[in-house]
């Protein structure tokens, strides 16, 4: 059980219930994401917390501009997206370095270990070097024993370094997608 949350993850879930905990014991108070099944417990964990806001996007680079408003208006904010995602957010990435901005994401990869749908393919292979070609640093872990870790060094980085990071969460550490008809 993690005795700050009172919550007892099952084995699976215990990186991603880590996630969540850093971000808590971080001080972060937004949460903007486009709804992902890789970030779905730490979702599920942020709209039950009270002192937390789970904010939707529409898409991705709505993320962005929401977590560095969040900075102007004194509060850390963090996003949550899919590496398909990261695409869509290139050009509002210039808003971080020309600003100045401390930056924290989590992606979930795609188009990587067992991926079944071709079209994430393109972004999964690029995504890495997208998210660096724009300054910001990257951080990876693609096994439960190293998320704490990685996440714990990029928030870090981020809120007392004022760095831009993105840390990359492996397709083999969230597991194959299984595609479910009518969904």
């Amino acid at each position: 059980m993690n005795t700050k949350t009172g919550v007892t993850p099952d084995a699976s879930e215990d990186w991603r219930e880590d996630i969540f905990s850093i971000l808590k014991e971080g001080g972060v108070k937004q949460v903007a994401y486009v709804p992902d099944a890789g970030h779905s417990h730490v979702i599920r964990r942020v709209h039950a917390d009270p002192e937390m806001r789970g904010v939707v996007l529409t898409t991705e680079e709505e993320g962005v501009a929401t977590v560095c408003g969040a900075w102007l208006g004194g509060q850390r904010a963090a996003l949550l997206m899919q590496s398909s995602g990261v695409g869509n957010c290139i050009n509002m990435f210039s808003l971080i370095s020309n600003c100045r901005f401390p930056f924290f994401s989590i992606v979930t990869m795609r188009g990587e270990w067992a991926e079944f749908n071709q079209w994430q393919s393109p972004m999964g292979k690029a995504t890495q070097a997208a998210i660096e070609l724009m300054g910001i640093t990257v951080l990876r872990a693609d096994h439960p024993e190293d998320v704490a870790a990685t996440v714990a060094a990029g928030f870090s980085a981020a809120f007392e370094g004022g760095e831009a990071v993105c840390v990359l969460l492996g397709q083999r550490l969230i597991g194959k997608k299984k595609w479910e008809a009518g969904k």
